[in-house]
């Protein structure tokens, strides 16, 4: 069977072999292992549609540009394409996957289940000093709101609240699911957060995901952390064409 090409926006599959660009790509081999580099920095080069979705990734120019080797760079697709975020097509080789209009509301569907169960565990788990560190993270999400420009730094924040809300829940399979999903999660969120006034929107949902947590009732976490992920699904899929068949690429 042949695998379909789904990837993050509506865009036709071409090679862009000569327009490659992957000079901001800084590899140390000093900080972490080289692999580690070079699947970091293009996993946030798709998320950030640096690397566009349908652009062919050449396995030559991925190695003359980050300076690794063929097995390294093999290693690396084959891990992205694990987390969804590349795909290899016939007669294209390896592309940058996109998400259609379904698979991301079934994602969010999936993830409204997950937060939900791990925000009502968070309530009834949690440490004194994990509830602190999450009204702290709730304290930065909320500076970080009045400057909804900053959105990598929103991101950050967010991201900080869901490892200690996971971290606090104390579910390994939660946390294992979590990670598979992250790649197309985090695709997904900048979308919603760049959304005139969503960070706002966001600030709100994620105080009554904390204020339940304080007032240790876990069914109302788990019902705030649910319609969080219904609200930025709202917003994310509103923006995107609708056709009977719901197939439509982001």
């Amino acid at each position: 069977m042949q695998p379909h090409p789904t990837l993050y926006a509506r865009q036709t599959m071409k090679s862009v072999d000569h327009s490659l660009d992957l000079s901001q790509v800084k590899i140390t081999r000093v900080a972490s292992p080289v692999r580690t580099q070079v699947l970091n920095e293009l996993r946030r080069a798709i998320i950030e549609q640096r690397l566009r979705p349908g652009q062919h990734l050449v396995e030559r120019s991925l190695i003359e540009q980050t300076g690794v080797s063929r097995a390294t760079i093999r290693e690396v697709l084959s891990q992205l394409a694990a987390e969804g975020l590349v795909t290899t097509v016939v007669n294209k080789g390896v592309v940058v996957a996109s998400i259609t209009a379904r698979q991301a509301e079934e994602l969010y569907q999936v993830r409204a289940m997950l937060e939900g169960m791990a925000a009502r565990q968070f309530t009834e788990r949690a440490t004194a000093e994990q509830r602190h560190r999450l009204r702290e993270a709730l304290c930065e999400i909320e500076e970080l709101s009045r400057h909804p420009d900053d959105l990598d730094a929103m991101l950050s924040g967010k991201a900080r609240f869901y490892d200690i809300l996971f971290a606090g829940a104390a579910n390994a399979t939660i946390q294992e699911l979590t990670v598979g999903l992250q790649a197309r999660v985090s695709f997904l969120r900048r979308r919603s957060l760049a959304q005139p006034g969503r960070p706002a929107q966001t600030l709100d949902e994620v105080r009554k995901i904390v204020d339940a947590v304080e007032r240790h009732d876990p069914h109302a976490a788990a019902d705030a952390a649910q319609a969080h992920v219904l609200a930025a699904a709202r917003v994310v899929l509103a923006t995107l064409a609708s056709p009977a068949d719901g197939n439509t690429d982001l």
